[in-house]
């Protein structure tokens, strides 16, 4: 997967992270038709995961689906 600039990118916490501070996970949906970038809220300048956006999608479905647990 090529470089996407992310300079534009609008990030939105995610409803799962923990609101006392830890687990902050933060998601751009700005590219969402093709992949999904994810990072560290607590280290905004930080490394950036992608995510085909298929995966990311059948990734969120597990979670909500409660389907991740051991």
């Amino acid at each position: 997967m090529g470089s996407i600039d992310l300079t534009a990118a609008t990030w939105r916490k995610s409803s799962y992270s923990n609101q006392d501070g830890g687990a902050c996970l933060e998601v751009a949906d700005d590219f969402a038709t093709v992949v999904v970038p994810v990072r560290d809220s607590k280290n905004p300048h930080g490394p950036v995961l992608t995510f085909a956006a298929a995966d990311w999608s059948s990734f969120v479905a597990a979670v909500k689906g409660d389907d991740l647990r051991a």
